[in-house]
């Protein structure tokens, strides 16, 4: 479980001796499937609580949508990107240790809030945390885990969106439910704490380019990572890498635009308690979701092993599929068959992960990794979790007066059409995706 390096320099400043054995590979994708688990616990608990703060606080849709999206969204996003700049110079390590304690004691502290504004500002706290963490767990995978391995390395990393999905759900709506949402808050915060020390003390940086056959010296790196302009555009030249995000960002638009919701949804429109309601999600969306990101970046590792383009086709198949599915659970009013529909695109509503990750880290260059996944969680964040979630609450305020109850059904149902959008962009990513691989690959080695 360690990095072998005869020449005993520095991590981060590496060489051609440097061996990253298997073990170590299995430790580091195992811890930073954990700090990613615990971000979504802590992302997702107040979806959980939702309707419970909604009654204390006095809160309107159109507010818990604010909370949900836009005010997390907004500095996730934006922050994401010059932490991200310094993990590409810097260790990534003690970035990601520093935000995972941050975030953990700011959900802490949404537990004392007492109001919409205080609430507000606690969770823009666990955002800022957050924003640190997923781009430099990307770059360090991309270092350890190579090309033909690297989407099922990204899955094992993106399952923890659903692990993290169903604590929260489950575990956070049943305290809720016994001991009040602010109590909720206070459990799933103080773990990331605990999370943190271990991580000082038995996490090591790997070494860059490593997987790629690649190196580069501590004062090559910091010498030569680009501006953040630079970055922007060097992704605006790669086509199939603009197609890829728009399509992966509408369907994170969706995505958490259903999850925000759900709860509040089975609970108005199928009668169900706050327990019941996380129970549902944890196990639908939680496993469910967990079992088709394995999937899918199984598929797409095998698919894409002779043709990458195949991945991108895999991708829009999967958005075209889902889409009829989502819209049936939003109108039977049969609750247990509405349930069974909604595992469909559960299921393969999350293919789309690994892929994405891994070929935004293959179509990135050595030295672009850890800002380029910054920027893929920027345009996500700011239009998936920004505007998802807010869409929704303001389109259910808008509908209330003539759909009552039935006004949060109708807008979820509106927003989950963007699905079709997305498949759309996946077949245009397919189109110049071979050759824009190419062209990386070419830099990359001519710059080594």
């Amino acid at each position: 479980m360690a990095i072998e390096n005869s020449n005993n320099s520095a991590i981060g400043g590496t060489g051609a001796s440097l061996e990253v054995t298997e073990g170590y590979r299995r430790y580091v994708l195992f811890m930073l499937l954990m700090v990613f688990t615990f971000s979504h616990v802590d992302r997702h608990i107040l979806a959980a609580v939702l309707e419970l703060v909604k009654d204390d606080l006095d809160l309107s849709d159109t507010q818990l949508g604010f909370l949900t999206g836009f005010a997390f969204a907004l500095f996730y996003a934006t922050l994401a990107m010059p932490m991200a700049m310094w993990a590409d110079r810097h260790s990534r390590k003690n970035l990601i240790i520093f935000s995972l304690s941050v975030w953990s004691l700011l959900t802490m502290v949404c537990g004392l809030t007492t109001n919409f504004i205080q609430l507000a500002v606690a969770r823009i706290g666990v955002s800022i945390g957050e924003a640190g963490s997923s781009p430099p767990s990307h770059s360090m995978i991309a270092d350890i885990y190579p090309p033909e391995r690297r989407a099922t390395a990204m899955a094992m990393l993106a399952i923890g969106v659903n692990i993290g999905l169903a604590i929260g759900f489950s575990f956070g709506a049943w305290v809720g439910e016994h001991y009040g949402w602010q109590m909720a808050f206070f459990a799933v915060g103080g773990p990331g704490l605990l999370l943190a020390l271990l991580l000082k003390f038995t996490l090591r940086e790997p070494p860059r380019g490593h997987a790629d056959g690649l190196s580069e010296t501590a004062g090559q790196l910091k010498r030569d990572v680009p501006l953040l302009k630079e970055v922007f555009a060097r992704f605006w030249k790669i086509k199939s890498l603009r197609h890829l995000i728009a399509g992966a960002t509408l369907n994170v638009f969706v995505a958490y635009g259903v999850v925000a919701w759900t709860s509040s949804f089975l609970i108005r429109s199928h009668g169900m308690s706050i327990s019941e309601a996380g129970f549902w999600i944890a196990t639908i969306a939680g496993f469910g979701g967990f079992a088709g990101t394995l999937v899918g970046g199984y598929l797409s590792d095998q698919v894409g092993r002779n043709d990458a383009r195949r991945r991108m086709w895999l991708l829009a198949a999967a958005a075209v599929i889902m889409t009829p599915f989502y819209v049936a659970f939003l109108l039977v009013g049969n609750t247990q068959l509405a349930l069974m529909l909604w595992t469909v695109p559960i299921f393969i509503g999350h293919f789309y992960l690994p892929a994405t990750f891994a070929m935004v880290q293959g179509l990135a260059p050595l030295r672009m990794r850890s800002v380029s996944a910054a920027i893929l969680f920027f345009v996500l964040n700011i239009i998936g979790l920004g505007l998802g979630p807010q869409s929704v609450g303001v389109l259910s305020d808008m509908l209330a007066p003539d759909l009552g109850s039935d006004s949060l059904r109708y807008a979820m149902l509106m927003a989950g059409t963007a699905t079709l959008w997305a498949a759309v962009h996946y077949t245009l990513s397919a189109r110049t995706l071979r050759a824009d691989l190419e062209a990386t690959t070419s830099s990359d080695q001519s710059a080594n």
